[in-house]
């Protein structure tokens, strides 16, 4: 109809819901729309499913054109939404369906339906429910009916309503009309409608009709009855259609009769003829749906909006079915009355679920099933380092690096800092150690201070004895650098005091090595070794190598040096302070170097173990470097593996560790010797072996 008026440009205006393809003004630019479209409900019907956690639902349509537009419209809107239709059905019109036995008996858990309606008898689609869900087997729940029309229904017939918890309706919100409002009670009536409501005739002869005063076409409404005033409320959107047209139509003429005047002259003119398309632009400046007594409102879009309410007809066993205003709909805003909640849960009547799963709790996160709906889904924990605080999260929210979600993974709380203190139990334990053997050190020097001139001392290279003592001294100090909060000196002197000090260590163990092997040489007759004997030597050997460390540490200070940092991510809960090597290579070339000078001392000990043994420390060396390599061939897997505190702990155990097996080897047996048997602490007896073994 809108098509042929339109071809004759015949103005159109709606006084109800009208079709979505009405608003397309290409096509149909002379009809104009009171109402919404269709489908302007369907957010709040998304928002009633989504508020009360449905998102398991079917769909069912007449199988009409508009039918299948809602078929085609509507679920995108609900998939993006996160609710799926398991359920689709269109019915016709003219019988009964047979298919749907078998999608409600698969999705037994489906409790909400939504019915797009148009004329029909709602019974005409209760009936089929009815009769399927008598064949299936077990209990069935009260399903929920979400009708998409706006059609008034009489909820009498209890027998089919067996299987229902509620039917749901939308309403138009209705404005309130103040007391002198432009609404008059005078209007231009039907003939039926005059004779039932006003209880007149307007038949010519008054005696037509018995009992009924003439009708005038301008009458009062009778308003003794309260039904009457119901029904011709109803019509008052219909009235002030009609002023606007009346306005519209006045503006229109009174335009062309000023418009005929000024081109005629001030003649006196009779009314003109207004053509179907003069009449159009007038039209369109009317704003039908602010006149209207329902709270109509333009939205975002431009489009005719309207606020609704929502009700229920709740089914009671043993009652007529109970209206009950549920909620609100206004500018597209939902608003629950909590009172309608608590009414439903006092009878006992409280709202089903329909969803596939039970919702994941805080903490977790949903993982999709394969092959199945996308509401269908398994609960996970939150990964490491993430949390949720809401239910069926899709995806878990990390922590900020400072923090750390809890046991629940339901929040994120704040790392502890911790590092290698002095007062926990670890660190105590190391730095007690530490000076344990700092003071047995000392103690060892100063013995072989005191009894320097004692022919075990001079025997043993005494200024050698002496630079290894006091390396060992500085190795158990050195470790002291590694406990307490990292700070940038401390960071600037770990590494390279440790490898520095244990290489003039090693040195000099290389360097002793060396000298017992060149003294057994030089005691040969002939052998002219003996001019390479002396301090010069020593001396040499210590500079030469320990200044090859030197280069490496200056290097490495000069390049990337090592600086305080903080690990956030190693162990969970914790930041770590440490000391950052910077160029990590070099801290790997400095214990290469170490372990390349350790393998030499060894190597050369090893071959010269066999010496005449007054005068020979090779197998002490010997065994002393087999004990300090085990401890760093071990340290570098250990350090690898281990994160936090503990790597320091390691090294600073390497360190304490090694250190003592160079002290215990070399030198516990000697000042046993001097301390407690003084008579083998003799040149004659150093002699008198060096004899018998030779």
């Amino acid at each position: 109809m809108s098509t042929l008026g339109g071809t004759y440009k015949v103005p159109q205006i709606s006084h109800t819901i009208v079709s979505e393809a009405l608003s397309d003004k290409s096509q149909f630019p002379f009809f104009h729309k009171m109402f919404p479209k269709e489908g302007f409900q369907y957010p709040t019907i998304v928002h009633l499913l989504l508020h009360f956690r449905w998102t398991l639902i079917g769909l069912f349509a007449s199988d009409t054109e508009n039918g299948e537009n809602f078929m085609r419209i509507f679920p995108p809107v609900l998939v993006r939404s996160g609710i799926c239709v398991v359920i689709s059905q269109r019915f016709s019109t003219t019988g009964y369906t047979t298919a749907l036995r078998d999608s409600l008996s698969k999705w037994r858990q489906v409790n909400v339906f939504v019915h797009f309606m148009e004329y029909e008898s709602i019974w005409e689609r209760i009936l089929p429910f009815h009769l399927t869900f008598m064949r299936l087997p077990g209990p069935i729940e009260g399903k929920v009916w979400i009708l998409t029309n706006f059609a008034g229904y009489k909820m009498n017939n209890r027998r089919l309503l067996k299987y229902i918890h509620s039917i749901w309706i939308f309403g138009f919100l209705a404005k309130i009309r103040p007391k002198d409002s432009a609404f008059e009670p005078h209007f231009f009536v039907e003939d039926q409608f005059q004779d039932h409501y006003f209880h007149c005739s307007l038949s010519k002869n008054v005696f037509s009709v018995k009992g009924r005063r003439r009708c005038t076409q301008k009458a009062p409404l009778e308003t003794q009855e309260k039904r009457n005033r119901r029904r011709i409320a109803n019509y008052y959107h219909h009235y002030s259609m009609m002023k606007t047209l009346a306005q519209a139509l006045n503006a229109a003429y009174s335009s062309r009769l000023r418009r005929r005047r000024r081109k005629e002259g001030e003649k006196n003119l009779g009314s003109p003829r207004l053509q179907p398309w003069q009449f159009h632009p007038f039209l369109e400046k009317n704003e039908f749906w602010n006149i209207s007594d329902r709270k109509l409102y333009l939205d975002q879009n431009g489009e005719i909006n309207a606020d609704l309410g929502i009700r229920i007809f709740l089914i009671l066993p043993k009652e007529d079915p109970r209206r009950v205003i549920l909620a609100y709909s206004l500018r597209q805003r939902l608003t629950i009355k909590q009172d309608a909640l608590s009414r439903l849960k006092l009878l006992n009547k409280s709202l089903p679920e329909s969803k596939c799963v039970e919702s994941c709790h805080p903490g977790f996160v949903k993982r999709a099933r394969e092959g199945e709906p996308v509401c269908c889904y398994d609960c996970l924990p939150c990964p490491e380092g993430t949390f949720s605080t809401q239910e069926d999260t899709k995806k878990c929210t990390k922590c900020p690096d400072d923090k750390y979600p809890n046991e629940a993974r339901v929040q994120c709380i704040p790392k502890v800092i911790t590092f290698l203190s002095y007062e926990e139990r670890l660190g105590i334990i190391l730095v007690s150690f530490a000076l344990l053997f700092f003071l047995t050190t000392g103690l060892v020097l100063i013995i072989f201070i005191k009894y320097r001139e004692t022919a075990l001392v001079k025997a043993n290279n005494r200024d050698l004895s002496y630079i290894l003592l006091v390396s060992l001294l500085l190795c158990f100090l050195s470790s002291s650098l590694f406990i307490g909060q990292p700070r940038k000196s401390t960071c600037l002197l770990q590494q390279t005091v440790f490898s520095l000090i244990f290489s003039v260590a090693i040195s000099s163990l290389l360097a002793k090595t060396i000298t017992v092997v060149l003294a057994f040489l030089a005691t040969k007759p002939g052998n002219r070794v003996k001019r390479w004997l002396g301090k010069s030597l020593a001396n040499s050997i210590i500079f030469s190598c320990s200044a090859v460390q030197i280069i490496i540490c200056s290097t490495w200070l000069g390049v990337s040096p090592p600086f305080p940092d903080s690990d956030l991510h190693s162990q969970p809960g914790e930041i770590i302070l440490q000391c950052n090597e910077g160029a990590v290579v070099m801290f790997y070339v400095t214990l290469s170097y170490m372990g390349f000078l350790a393998a030499i001392c060894f190597t050369v000990a090893f071959l010269a173990r066999n010496l005449p043994g007054a005068f020979n420390e090779a197998k002490l060396i010997t065994f002393s470097m087999l004990v300090f390599c085990s401890v760093w061939v071990t340290f570098v897997p250990t350090y690898l593996s281990t994160k936090g505190k503990y790597m320091v702990a390691v090294q600073v155990f390497s360190i304490l560790a090694s250190s003592a097996g160079l002290l215990g080897c070399i030198f516990i047996h000697k000042c046993y010797i001097i301390l407690l048997r003084p008579d083998l602490n003799t040149k004659e007896q150093l002699t008198a072996r060096t004899n018998v073994k030779t």
